[in-house]
């Protein structure tokens, strides 16, 4: 086995050094340049696969350009009633077996993961073709960083008439064997134009993670905690897996050379994804898959709210909680960082917000270590004294910058940073405005001020309900396309007349 001591220094890949997700300024070799020193491991789950397509699958990475002494295939059985046995193939392959409950594509990476014997992860459908370059091209990027997210391409197209021994000995690529077959394009073609091949600073790059093609490092795998063996049923599991990679700070590097033909047409059944949007919903903080309905509480919230708590009181903590809790930014936690107060102070803190799931009083990790994985992050000093919708206004001036502050005149900050800045800073000891622009932003732009000794007349009481001017403005900037776009008009229009015609009674009452 490759042991991490067979390294040299200069060979260990190390993080990415990049701003935002611009894959296009990591220093690789030409594909010709190209010398493999690490080994791969390739997991293939599956489950009860026609002979003929595993061997076709096979065939396909009997032909890798890459050394065969560098890579193995791990072909994990996701409860098949007959033990699947692989096809004759000269190709190190390991074998293992788990029970069936549900769709367990999931828990088999997972499974397949720990029996890898490498530390580069290639994860490939037991119906897919790829082509000769495919482990070739996946690893060079793997060889050079450590926190990359490969991305292979994928097309469906019909193998009618098709074999493995025309496949293992074809003259050409697969491209041009299987050119002129019906095909379904590749399915993230859209997402990949929007993005600038996810190099514009989109904040969505991880819906084009695919499940049957990709790459990690098994170290990486682990530290976002794997597959979710939750997922049960088909598809998206691998689109929450890219968003937890995603907001730990991943660099995702689409592979164009990487490409895999899948065995067949997409069928009905890949297009039924209601019910698994409905879990995605809990799992991607992001409004594109979950929308924004005030009163919703979600698994992982857009936001979670760190105060400070320095000398304050606790009912001045009490508060700030009140008023990040009314912002119109629902869509949050608070965090109280109440590990350096004790007696009563602290027991008015318990007693007030414990059995509130939004808001949680900081023990011994870090905000980041206690939630990985909310997209952005806010710090709030307990000395400011500030307007509703604090959370919103920060929001508002980060934009699509890494990092936004404002410095009060007592030298306190709030902030919000975007969380993949901050596990990118913590991996490479450096700062979150390495990765990108920091806004710096004036307190009174954010009406924020320090608080004097007396009660701050600035922290509004909640009421629980938003103004008309606030429901207003949040429909409005939820639009993302015309069906939305019709019904806030129509919501807009019965608003509307209900307040025309309560000006009319008003009117003629007086």
């Amino acid at each position: 086995m490759f042991e991490a001591s067979d390294r040299t220094s200069a060979s260990i890949p190390k993080p990415a050094l990049v701003p935002y997700n611009d894959w296009r300024r990591v220093a690789l070799p030409a594909p010709e340049a190209f010398t493999p020193t690490l080994p791969v491991s390739v997991i293939v789950p599956c489950y009860q696969p026609p002979a003929a397509t595993l061997e076709m699958t096979f065939a396909t990475l009997e032909r890798q350009t890459y050394p065969r002494d560098l890579f193995e295939v791990v072909l994990v059985d996701d409860g098949s009633a007959s033990p699947l046995a692989p096809p004759p193939s000269p190709l190190d392959v390991t074998v293992v077996r788990q029970q069936r409950h549900g769709v367990g594509i999931a828990r088999a990476r997972n499974t397949g993961v720990r029996a890898a014997a490498h530390g580069i992860l290639l994860f490939l459908d037991a119906d897919m073709l790829v082509e000769a370059d495919w482990i070739a091209a996946h690893a060079r990027w793997h060889h050079a960083v450590s926190d990359v997210l490969t991305l292979g391409g994928r097309a469906y197209v019909a193998m009618d008439g098709m074999d493995a021994n025309t496949i293992r000995h074809r003259p050409d690529t697969l491209r041009s064997l299987l050119s002129g077959r019906p095909m379904d394009p590749p399915e993230v073609a859209g997402h990949l134009t929007r993005t600038g091949n996810l190099t514009t600073r989109a904040d969505d790059p991880f819906r084009v993670v695919i499940g049957g093609n990709f790459g990690i490092g098994k170290d990486f795998y682990w530290l976002i905690g794997g597959s979710d063996e939750s997922f049960t049923r088909h598809c998206l599991e691998e689109v929450e897996l890219g968003y937890r990679a995603y907001t730990h700070g991943a660099l995702l590097a689409p592979v164009q050379d990487a490409f895999a033909w899948h065995q067949g047409r997409i069928d009905a059944k890949e297009r039924s994804l209601r019910i698994q949007r409905a879990k995605i919903a809990h799992l991607i903080a992001h409004r594109g898959l979950r929308g924004n309905w005030p009163g919703r509480i979600f698994s992982v919230p857009q936001h979670v709210v760190s105060i400070a708590v320095r000398d304050a009181s606790a009912d001045r903590i009490v508060e700030i909680v009140f008023a990040v809790l009314a912002d119109r930014e629902h869509d949050l936690v608070v965090r109280i960082e109440a590990a350096a107060m004790d007696g009563d102070e602290l027991a008015l803190l318990r007693e007030t917000f414990e059995p509130d799931p939004r808001v949680h009083l900081g023990g011994e990790r870090s905000a980041l270590a206690e939630f990985p994985v909310v997209p952005f992050h806010i710090a709030l000093p307990s000395t400011c004294a500030f307007a509703p919708n604090l959370v919103s206004r920060l929001r508002t001036a980060l934009g699509d910058a890494v990092t936004a502050y404002a410095t009060l005149s007592d030298n306190s900050r709030a902030s919000i940073t975007r969380t993949w800045a901050l596990h990118r800073a913590h991996r490479t000891m450096g700062s979150p405005a390495d990765f990108g622009e920091a806004h710096a932003v004036s307190a009174a732009a954010l009406k924020m001020r320090c608080r004097s000794k007396s009660r701050s007349r600035h922290i509004a009481e909640p009421t629980g309900y938003p103004s008309k001017r606030e429901r207003l403005f949040d429909r409005a900037r939820d639009i993302r396309n015309m069906r939305e776009a019709w019904a806030f008009s129509h919501w807009l229009a019965v608003w509307s007349g209900r307040w025309l015609a309560q000006r009319w009674r008003k009117f003629l009452s007086e």
